[in-house]
């Protein structure tokens, strides 16, 4: 499995991967009780996340002063990102395992969900001031499109895109027993959007995220322009 990490290096891609194979087989049921059986996850992940924007703010800092993002500092953001990842893969990011996830912030290459973010150079000290509020705020009203967040008043709670998507694949494994390839293809891409937007916004990278929909288990590089001779 060491090929499938060495596949998550950013070469001419975005320089956030975000990758997960899902599973042949799936329960049918195990699905409505992931929420509970996932608890112990979100309890650590509350307090890695309260870690994880204070030590943005030390970054801030660090890049306002140094241009560098510190190097441990950006290690453990980026394992809260990929720990959240594998927990969002296995429960309602995209239901795509039954297999537990680890208590790990380090990559773990047999778990099938991944996330690589490319470690960066220099940083610009205004793009730092500027990104994580005002820049990223189009990013924003797409992630509030796919996770959940606007209210029309028509109800107390407003769901996502990515929750919608999931009610209609647990609905397929409960009784076709079938996860639809099309569905998880989509899920995989509004997924990889939130999460590169979270990783422009925590100030990992100067590369302003796409506006499109890359559906994929996988990421896909770019294949090289053929100039000519």
């Amino acid at each position: 499995m060491s090929t499938e990490t060495d596949a998550l290096a950013p070469a001419a891609g975005y320089p956030v991967r975000v990758e997960g194979e899902l599973s042949e087989q799936l329960s049918r049921w195990l699905w409505l009780v992931k929420w509970l059986l996932a608890i112990p996850h979100y309890v650590v992940l509350w307090f890695l996340w309260i870690a994880y924007l204070l030590l943005s703010i030390v970054a801030l800092v660090a890049i306002l002063v140094t241009r560098r993002y510190p190097r441990g500092i950006f290690d453990f953001n980026v394992g809260v990102l990929r720990w959240s990842w594998r927990v969002a893969f296995y429960s309602y990011g995209a239901l795509g395992t039954d297999r537990y996830p680890p208590f790990s912030l380090q990559d773990d290459p047999d778990y099938p969900a991944w996330l690589h973010v490319e470690y960066p150079g220099e940083l610009s000290r205004g793009k730092a001031l500027l990104k994580w509020w005002l820049l990223a705020i189009p990013h924003y009203l797409v992630v509030g499109v796919l996770v959940g967040g606007f209210h029309t008043g028509t109800s107390a709670q407003d769901y996502g895109l990515i929750a919608v998507l999931m009610l209609i694949v647990g609905v397929s494994l409960l009784f076709v027993g079938r996860y639809p390839r099309g569905l998880f293809s989509l899920a995989m891409g509004a997924d990889r959007w939130v999460l590169r937007v979270a990783a422009y916004a925590s100030l990992m990278t100067d590369a302003y995220p796409p506006f499109r929909l890359d559906q994929g288990a996988r990421e896909r590089i770019p294949a090289p322009v053929d100039v000519g001779s």
